[in-house]
């Protein structure tokens, strides 16, 4: 589904934010990105929403190389991947339904048709009966709820989350897992990008560890060898 080939990655300053990367990720796989600030999570996650291009290597998705994407045709290879954000980037002017549509909209549904996707996913995350309510009438992990929904409703085979617990306390964290675990059963391919390693701990799912652009460790469990005391320290501080 995802796979990296000897992919690099190096910015207009000089700065080499991924050196030969690679590594492969199945239908339906769940697994966690991690590595501490400026390791190149934010990278990988842009290259494979091409808001980036790799200076070297393959990335293929869902059978596709990327490299052979042209400009006008990224609007339509991003329609395979649901994004959600620590920070929702939700339209507080508008309900929860008119959110959680936007991206069927945008992409030509009937309001009629977009309506029946839109409340199957709203029912998904537990949240049908609050599709009138602005986001700000909201706790925080039903906003993200909402966040999930909506990068959900058009079905795509991969959902890419960037830091999704970074504010929420353990229990609501462990609930955005769970629905991102019920997604992964049916076959979404899923990579959480994170640093909280507790969260890490919690579950046993393959790590992808990110050192300076490097890909360090590729295992089931995150291993506490791979980072000294102050590395530890500030991944958990940030």
């Amino acid at each position: 589904m995802i796979s990296f080939q000897q992919v690099c990655k190096r910015y207009a300053n000089g700065k080499d934010a991924l050196q030969q990367v690679s590594f492969q990720l199945d239908v339906g796989e769940l697994a966690f990105l991690t590595g501490h600030s400026g390791a190149g999570k934010s990278t990988l996650l842009k290259l494979l929403t091409l808001i980036e291009r790799p200076t070297q290597g393959q990335i293929i998705v869902d059978n596709q190389n990327l490299s052979a994407i042209t400009r006008m045709g990224v609007p339509y290879y991003r329609r395979k991947i649901g994004m959600v954000f620590q920070n929702h980037q939700l339209l507080f002017d508008r309900t929860v339904f008119d959110n959680v549509a936007l991206p069927l909209l945008i992409s030509g549904y009937s309001r009629k048709d977009a309506g029946r996707r839109v409340r199957a996913a709203l029912d998904k995350v537990g949240l049908l009966s609050k599709e009138n309510l602005l986001p700000i009438m909201l706790s925080g992990g039903e906003q993200q709820r909402v966040g999930i929904a909506r990068a959900v409703v058009n079905k795509p085979p991969i959902l890419l989350a960037d830091e999704p617990t970074g504010n929420l306390d353990p229990e609501l964290s462990a609930e955005i897992m769970d629905l991102f675990q019920q997604f992964s059963n049916v076959g979404v391919t899923v990579l959480v990008a994170t640093h909280d390693l507790s969260l890490i701990s919690r579950y046993n799912h393959r790590s992808l560890i990110l050192r300076d652009g490097l890909l360090t460790e590729d295992g089931a469990l995150l291993s506490d060898h791979l980072y000294d005391d102050d590395e530890l320290q500030q991944l958990e501080a940030e």
